[in-house]
Order: structure tokens, then C-alpha cells, then sequence
């Protein structure tokens, strides 16, 4: 149920900013110099969830500038206000470079229910249009799920249909959607991905790309040449082949960003991302917390991003 449907007045107000919106540029054309030949300069974020100190939105948004974020992803649907939203980021000077749709694990677009898609695109359609409201380029996007009933082809027909009807709500509101590779059984194969967005034949879905979920079963470097201009952003974390070996799949992820047994190879990474001449924005993805912690990621990602 979409967050303002108890309140039919803060309805009204979200949509006659939305009207207004629908005529003007986005804010600030976030993805405008996403790939250039000439450097690699990466912009920092992080998601909202990871900021574990500040009392509102405006203190969290100020603690991220003062430890050295130039971002910060807010989840769609979100328990904030809108306005509350556009008041931190005023007040912080702090950018708000995309939105994650919150649906997508809960109502994947691969269900074989109806009733439950037709959730999840609600759910995408209010992040598409919350990101418009908050000058952000993109909508990460979860494409699909392959468990229990659902097998690869059924996820892949199913979340292409229902993204190819979101599509035109997305130019409509400039705004593009991300996919991400994440532990879902769909899409493990840096041909596949290409293959999913190249299907659609339009500007306005592109790739998510993690570079740490990818490693237990890829090399970053060939997903990055792969999709090459399909990127339109990154999230980073870190992943160690030996912890997955010795401790489990998923202790892997126990393994800080640029860590000596991380297995993403980061100089590599960041080689491949320089000849792409990748520009834009990457989101740390990892377990948040207070100032000190925010502030030991965001040096952590200086770190790699210098190699």
C-alpha cells in the first residue's frame, strides 16, 4: 500500500509536484557525463539504511557530507515524507543520486501471481516517482527471482513484461531504471545481462552493477567490459573467496571494502572502469552504523578508488 494512502491531502500535494515537475528538467542531470574516455572520478553514496546516527533525515544527511559522501540512496516505497526528504537535502547540500525500490525481494515482477506483480510494479512506480521528486537519475531494480516454482525462463517473462509497461512512466518522469546482479538465481552471466537490458532497445534501463556480488561467480573485470555503457551506476562492497571456502557462501561478505583477502581486485576494477571511462556515481552497500563507521567506509572506498 503506497505510504501516503491514509492521507489524502499529502496525496494531492505529492501529485501537483509531480505535475509540475513533469515539464522541467530533472534537477540536475545526474548521468550526463557517466562515461567519458578521459578518467575514472567516481562519485560516493550510500543507502539511508546504512546511516545509524542523526535524530531526522537533515542530521543523517549533514553526518554523510561531514564524513565525506557526496550521496545518499533513499528507498521507494519509504516511511519518509517527501517533504521531509527535500528539506534534508536542502538543508544538507547533500545529492540523492537514485532510489531503491523496496518491493522488489517482497513482490518480485517474476511472481506467478498476478496480484503480487501487480504489487511490485505499484511499488516501482512510486520509486520512480519519488526519485523524480528527489532529483535522482535512477530506480534500482531487483528484475527478478528464480525460487520454488519459478524457473529462469518464467522469471525472465514474466519481468520483462511488467518492466516493459513501466518503461513509459519512466521517460515520462526522466527517470531510468537500474537492474542489479544480487543472489536471486536470475541472470549470473555478464552475456545474460547484456542480452536483458539489449531486449528492450531503450536508453531508460541500463545496469546496477554490484561489484562484490558478483565475485562469488565472476571476475568484476569481465562484467565490466561486458556491459560496458549499460552501466549506470555501481554498488561496492567486498567479497573473499577464501572465507566462502573455508566458512560458508556467505561469510564471504565478512570482508571490508579493499581488504588484503578481498577477492574483487580492485586496481583491476578500477582499470577497467578507467577505459570504460566510467564517471558516475558508486553506493557502499555494506553494514552502516554511527559517524566512526560511516566514516572508515567512506575512506575504505577513497582507498580502492585511488588504486
Amino acid at each position: 500500500t503506497p505510504r501516503h494512502a491514509g492521507n489524502m491531502t499529502t496525496q494531492m500535494n505529492r501529485r501537483a509536484v509531480l505535475s509540475g515537475l513533469a515539464t522541467a528538467p530533472l534537477f540536475m542531470n545526474l548521468d550526463s557525463s557517466t562515461h567519458t574516455k578521459s578518467r575514472a572520478t567516481l562519485k560516493k553514496s550510500c543507502k539511508i539504511g546504512m546511516v545509524g546516527e542523526g535524530a531526522d533525515l537533515t542530521e543523517k544527511f549533514k553526518l554523510l557530507r561531514e564524513v565525506g559522501f557526496d550521496g545518499v540512496e533513499m528507498d521507494g516505497p519509504s516511511p519518509y515524507d517527501w517533504k521531509e526528504v527535500m528539506n534534508a537535502k536542502l538543508e544538507s547540500g547533500i545529492e540523492i543520486p537514485g532510489v531503491v525500490c523496496s518491493t522488489h525481494w517482497g513482490k518480485p515482477l517474476s511472481d506467478p501471481s498476478d496480484e503480487v506483480r501487480a504489487e511490485g510494479v505499484a511499488g516501482l512506480e512510486t520509486a520512480l516517482r519519488d526519485a523524480r521528486i528527489y532529483g535522482a537519475s535512477t530506480v534500482l531494480l531487483v528484475p527478478g527471482i528464480c525460487r520454488g516454482e519459478v524457473n529462469y525462463k518464467d522469471a525472465w517473462d514474466r519481468s520483462t513484461h511488467e518492466i516493459a509497461a513501466v518503461l513509459p512512466l519512466a521517460r515520462e518522469l526522466g527517470v531510468k531504471i537500474a537492474l542489479e546482479n544480487v543472489w536471486n538465481d536470475f541472470i549470473t552471466e555478464a552475456k545474460e545481462a547484456a542480452r536483458y537490458v539489449d531486449q528492450f532497445d531503450d536508453d531508460h534501463l541500463g545496469w546496477y552493477f554490484d561489484v562484490g556480488n558478483i565475485v562469488r561467480y565472476d571476475d568484476p573485470v569481465n562484467w565490466i567490459k561486458v556491459l560496458g555503457e549499460r552501466i549506470m551506476k555501481l554498488d561496492i562492497k567486498d567479497y573473499s573467496r577464501a572465507k566462502m571456502k573455508t566458512d560458508g557462501v556467505w561469510k564471504g561478505f565478512d570482508c571490508k571494502i579493499g581488504a588484503e583477502d578481498s577477492s574483487c581486485g580492485w586496481s583491476a576494477v578500477m582499470a577497467a572502469l578507467k577505459e570504460l571511462g566510467y564517471t558516475g556515481w558508486a553506493s557502499a552497500e555494506v553494514p552502516g552504523g554511527g559517524r566512526e563507521r560511516l566514516a572508515e567506509i567512506s575512506q575504505n572506498m577513497d582507498d580502492v578508488f585511488s588504486r
